[in-house]
């Protein structure tokens, strides 16, 4: 988060007579209450105070970049995830690559009748299959997808940070966003590679104040 001057100069007050109340604060800086109080409330938004009611501002010790680290670590899939691109798993190799194209995804989610996840075929499966001499429109896709349980998921619930380590560590594309039913793992959602990318640009983005 980059601050004004202004900011800066509050921070270092509380830092060295906190606890102090706005008031005080305003006389130090030569300014009204009202003129500071949207600094005040970015500063304890942000995590940089904190404030307490009848006793005034603390400064919480916390620099930029702990506060950043903060709130990527509370970011969760749900917030984010975008709209799963399955596959039945009865489908041919011909259609896969169809959707594939059309949709613009690295990975697809393989499905059975009750929408729950069977398996997954990526860029690399399909390129394989099309390489060999095959009739694509009769080879079903579930013949050469990667298939449960070697799959890696992620729930609605998990922390962005844990699916962005997932991505690394297995150096794949995206996982699919699952939720368990009696059936099996239904798929609700995808989170990939650009999705996380999304997250830190937006993040860095709004930390301009």
């Amino acid at each position: 988060m980059e601050l004004s001057n202004r900011q800066e100069k509050i921070i270092e007050i509380v830092k060295h007579n906190g606890p102090i109340t706005g008031e005080h604060i305003a006389e130090r800086l030569n300014l009204t209450r009202a003129t500071l109080r949207p600094d005040l409330a970015i500063l304890t938004m942000a995590g940089f105070l904190d404030a307490r009611p009848r006793v005034g501002y603390f400064y919480t010790g916390k620099t930029g970049s702990e506060l950043l680290t903060e709130k990527i670590k509370k970011y969760k899939v749900q917030e984010y995830h975008s709209v799963p691109i399955v596959v039945q798993e009865s489908a041919s190799v011909y259609d896969a690559i169809s959707t594939m194209f059309l949709e613009d995804v690295g990975t697809l989610s393989i499905i059975d009748e009750n929408s729950c996840l069977t398996g997954v075929v990526s860029r690399k499966d399909l390129l394989r299959a099309a390489i060999g001499n095959q009739d694509l429109s009769a080879l079903p896709v579930h013949i050469i997808m990667t298939r449960m349980p070697n799959i890696t998921v992620c729930r609605k619930e998990d922390f962005i940070i844990d699916v962005a380590k997932q991505l690394i560590n297995k150096q794949i594309d995206g996982l699919p966003v699952v939720k368990d039913t009696p059936n099996g793992l239904e798929v609700i959602g995808r989170i990939t590679k650009t999705t996380i990318t999304k997250v830190f640009v937006e993040l860095i983005t709004d930390n301009q104040i």
